[in-house]
């Protein structure tokens, strides 16, 4: 099986899960963000993919990481694709599940870094203006990402709206290089 077909594949067992669990838009958007967060973190990364550690040690770590924060399906969602030596597609998974959960919406998937946690309200207004902006209904899953400083960075399909304080620095700073030219 391809690595794509295989992808496609788990998410859409745990697409079908979590809608008959009645719990699909809790499950998709905490499998999402566990799983960027397990992106973005080499240590944690290795430490789920690594065929050397035990599956009962990895099950801890995820139990650590996820705890009570999350629901029991995702947690156990993520132990099971995890143990069934997926840790490295598990952002595919993930990726391919929000995407899923969006298309039976009839909407598309709206990946948005902030610096800091969005409230609900913000996130709606969010939601809004990059349906406005892209021309389709979108659902947001907001992963909370220093390095964007200030402002957000969204990706929609293959649309970038970069509005970080980082992004206006660097035009700013090539706008100085030209003048000084």
């Amino acid at each position: 099986m391809a690595e794509q077909d295989l992808v496609r594949s788990y998410a859409s067992a745990i697409f079908q899960i979590a809608e008959a669990e009645g719990v699909l838009d809790r499950v998709t958007d905490e499998l999402f963000r566990f799983a960027k967060a397990v992106e973005q973190n080499h240590e944690l990364r290795t430490s789920l993919t690594d065929i050397a550690i035990p599956a009962e040690r990895k099950e801890a770590v995820i139990d650590e990481l996820i705890g009570e924060r999350a629901s029991p399906h995702t947690r156990n969602l993520a132990t099971f694709v995890v143990a069934q030596g997926h840790g490295r597609e598990l952002g595919d998974i993930a990726s391919a599940l929000a995407e899923l959960t969006a298309e039976s919406r009839e909407r598309v998937l709206a990946e948005v870094r902030s610096a800091v946690e969005i409230d609900d309200d913000t996130r709606a207004k969010l939601a809004e203006a990059l349906s406005h902006a892209t021309g389709k209904k979108v659902d947001v899953k907001v992963l909370v990402d220093p390095s964007v400083v200030g402002g957000i960075y969204a990706k929609v399909g293959d649309q970038v709206i970069d509005a970080t304080v980082r992004h206006r620095l660097q035009e700013l700073r090539e706008q100085l290089l030209r003048v000084k030219e």
